[in-house]
């Protein structure tokens, strides 16, 4: 992917290598294109709330509800971090992700089974959809169907990803026929619960993410924020529609389909341009994704493994990692029947952005 250096070029700072990834990769591609941070993410957020474990941990923390915005900011940079990021900084996010994952511990309100984000089976489930859905997004309303090897790199280097994560690599489908069966497994495991309808309905309302704005373009907000929700529920297989609610015309599909495609086209001809609209979607995923969109090289042209990201800065894998932690918070949560602590959100600061 030929990106050319712009005069604005000198004002951004380099990462310090490729990361996991790199220029010859199929996910800079693809997740360089305007769907990925927009239509791709929110579809990818608004999905995984059909799982009954993880819709009980957003339930509970109410994190989507008090904070949209901030939430928005620090996700959507962690998803950037690691298709764009140099190794280290991005091991150091995986990482501190795992802590801010052993505070989403309790009891699922309907079945009264435990939950645990840090799961591998539910970190799994975050982690394909959210690959899956960026995909889907980029051949639906961008260039269209990746060709078959190039298919075969993404979802191999989805399997790289999964490395930052508690799921193994060895789980992660390596065709589209699989990712079609995953989510067939998944399906009777899916529920369009009261919290997860709740949940999806408002994470389908763009503007609660959006900043603060003059009440004089607050319409246009309102219609772009239209336009999202129908678009991303016109990527929905009309079973998890179903199961969700979320009732929509299929004329409505098509004329957002074309509406949406023109815009992304428009928007992906000019870099500055996209980076301005990410700026006011999210200021914290730009200083990632600046140098890549501008064409800033490295300051050492390499890709790192995630294996060798470990050996380099000294992190465990994120299944094996901070036990002494997870402990401590499920004696909290189960034993003492007390909330667990803010260790891991107050850690995450400096690398994700503030929670306030």
């Amino acid at each position: 992917m030929a990106l050319q250096l712009s005069k604005r070029a000198a004002d951004v700072q380099p990462h310090e290598d490729y990361g996991f990834f790199g220029p010859d990769s199929v996910t800079w591609k693809v997740w360089s294109y305007p769907t990925s941070l927009t239509i791709g993410f929110q579809r990818a957020v608004v999905v995984e709330e059909l799982d009954p474990d993880l819709v009980a941990a957003v339930d509970k923390t109410s994190d989507i509800y008090k904070r949209p915005r901030t939430r928005y900011d620090r996700t959507l940079r962690y998803f950037a971090m690691v298709a764009f990021g140099g190794s280290r900084e991005t091991m150091k996010a995986a990482d501190v992700l795992v802590k801010i994952h052993t505070k989403a511990i309790g009891t699922e309100p309907y079945g009264g089974a435990r939950y645990d984000a840090n799961n591998p089976a539910s970190q799994l489930w975050i982690h394909l959809t959210a690959w899956h859905s960026i995909l889907y997004a980029y051949e639906k309303y961008g260039p269209g169907r990746l060709s078959k090897e190039e298919e075969e790199q993404y979802w191999s280097e989805c399997a790289t990803a999964a490395e930052l994560q508690t799921c193994s690599p060895d789980d992660v489908p390596r065709t589209r026929e699989g990712i079609r069966d995953y989510f067939e497994q998944m399906r009777p495991l899916l529920s369009g619960s009261e919290i997860a309808v709740k949940a999806m309905n408002h994470l389908l309302q763009a503007e609660v993410m959006l900043p603060p704005m003059p009440l004089v373009v607050r319409p246009g907000a309102w219609v772009v924020g239209r336009v999202l929700r129908a678009g991303t529920i016109a990527t929905m297989p009309v079973w998890m529609r179903e199961m969700s609610g979320l009732k929509q015309w299929r004329v409505t599909g098509a004329a957002v389909t074309v509406l949406l495609q023109a815009v992304f086209a428009v928007v992906h001809s000019n870099k500055r341009a996209e980076l301005l609209l990410l700026r006011f979607l999210s200021p914290m995923t730009v200083p990632v994704v600046a140098p890549i969109f501008l064409g800033v090289p490295p300051t050492n042209a390499e890709v790192v493994t995630p294996a060798e990201g470990r050996r380099r800065y000294g992190y465990d894998k994120p299944s094996e990692a901070h036990q002494e932690l997870r402990a401590r918070q499920e004696a909290r949560v189960f034993g003492e029947g007390t909330t667990p602590s803010d260790e891991g959100l107050l850690e995450s600061q400096p690398i994700l952005g503030r929670l306030a």
